[in-house]
């Protein structure tokens, strides 16, 4: 009796140790297992920075995997001399909404001058640039061609070619992983601050990629030097890297955003509500006109991969339809990996359109085709084309991009 006691008692904690071991394997999981460029950078190759004057473009986004700012590794390191601040759109500290002037001012932390990229300027001046022997640039981008920071970085690589200064990217991943490219690419009579350069509206790019494209392409023709990440490889997405996510601005919350933005960011060109003011910008989409159980069974209907939809009703606190209770859909992405952000960002307007032809809008001044990077798509929905049309109409620019993009690639 003894014996089956003691046999039985085994048993409970053998049984008992595997739930400790799956946790244990979870946690194993979620370890780091990507090394952003700066922790690459201040372990590998502080010499870049060791008796110069450095001046550092970056953000919120801009940290080790401790979530400590880059601003405060630099300002505290004893090897560095960290003497400016830039900012790009929504300031170093992320707190101004999209598209909100910001001016120059003083970090309250360190005592260095911010000069800010969405002021007066979008380029540093010389003036800026006084003080600093070489640039820094370490900012989180979300990988679609119409987010802002990536061409801070192109006019500040400008400014350092003009003024004799080297310029350092410090890599950081792509959210949606390397993989992905696709949309149309942008004409060149379209280019704005969404848009500066002909590439698609999925890059499938680092920043540090881009950055070595846009300088040769683009002939900025700057002392570019790029610090690699470590570890990180094109199939992942974000929450692969077991890297802390800081929004990278404040309608850009989470990784999920990331995914559905290249598709909804798009509605901003549009009179519908992309949710900004509400707790799921981008996910969230509508419109006071709109009837959402009819958009969201029209929309499931479609059977896009990857995807689906739920009606849903708002009322944004502030930007569109703000104070107004709006009527649309959440969108859910249920496949990263097979979701296609664009052509479904295409069908979503295209629906809209269709059901609502006397209350949607795109919106005046070129709005919409700025973000889509022409403006034949928007007379191909106007006039009544599939998605697989237009789709099918900007594949061979595509092709040509990629073949292009294939030299620029750090990790293959």
């Amino acid at each position: 009796m003894k014996k089956l006691l003691l046999l039985m008692m085994i048993g409970v904690l053998v049984v008992s140790m595997v739930p400790s071991a799956n946790v244990s394997a979870l946690k194993e999981k979620k370890k780091q297992k990507v090394t952003p460029g700066i922790e690459v950078l201040l372990g590998d190759q502080k010499e870049l920075l060791k008796g110069k004057k450095v001046g550092l473009i970056t953000n919120p986004t801009g940290i080790d995997s401790q979530v400590t700012s880059i601003v405060d590794l630099l300002h505290e390191d004893p090897d560095i001399e960290l003497t400016a601040l830039y900012g790009p759109e929504h300031g170093v500290r992320g707190s101004a909404q999209a598209g909100e002037y910001v001016d120059f001012y003083v970090d309250e932390k360190t005592g260095l001058p911010v000069y800010s990229l969405y002021g007066q300027t979008r380029k540093p001046t010389p003036e800026m640039l006084e003080n600093v022997d070489v640039l820094v640039f370490d900012i989180q981008d979300v990988g679609t061609r119409y987010y802002t920071y990536i061409y801070t970085m192109a006019y500040a690589m400008e400014a350092a070619k003009e003024n004799d200064i080297p310029f350092i990217v410090l890599d950081r991943p792509n959210p949606q992983g390397g993989l992905t490219v696709d949309g149309p690419v942008l004409e060149p009579e379209f280019s704005s601050f969404v848009g500066l350069y002909p590439i698609p509206l999925m890059h499938g790019m680092t920043v540090g990629e881009l950055a070595m494209l846009f300088n040769k392409e683009f002939d900025i023709g700057a002392d570019l030097k790029v610090v690699k990440m470590k570890g990180w490889k094109r199939s992942m997405d974000y929450d692969e890297t077991g890297l802390p996510f800081v929004l990278p601005s404040p309608n850009m919350p989470t990784v999920a955003t990331t995914f559905v933005y290249p598709a909804t960011g798009l509605i901003e060109g549009t009179n519908v509500s992309e949710g900004r003011g509400t707790t799921k910008p981008f996910e969230l989409i509508g419109a006071p006109y709109i009837n959402s159980t009819e958009l969201a069974e029209t929309l499931n209907s479609l059977g896009l991969p990857g995807v689906t939809f739920r009606a849903a009703s708002f009322t944004p606190a502030f930007s569109k339809h703000a104070g107004k209770l709006s009527h649309g859909v959440e969108i859910y992405v249920t496949n990263r990996d097979t979701f296609k952000a664009v052509p479904t960002g295409l069908h979503i307007i295209k629906t809209i359109h269709d059901l609502y032809p006397d209350d949607f809008e795109f919106l005046a001044a070129n709005n919409f085709s700025r973000l889509i990077g022409n403006d034949w798509i928007r007379k191909m929905i106007q006039e009544g084309a599939s998605v697989s049309d237009i789709v099918k109409n900007y594949q061979d620019d595509l092709k040509r991009f990629k073949k292009i993009r294939e030299q620029y690639l750090l990790y293959k």
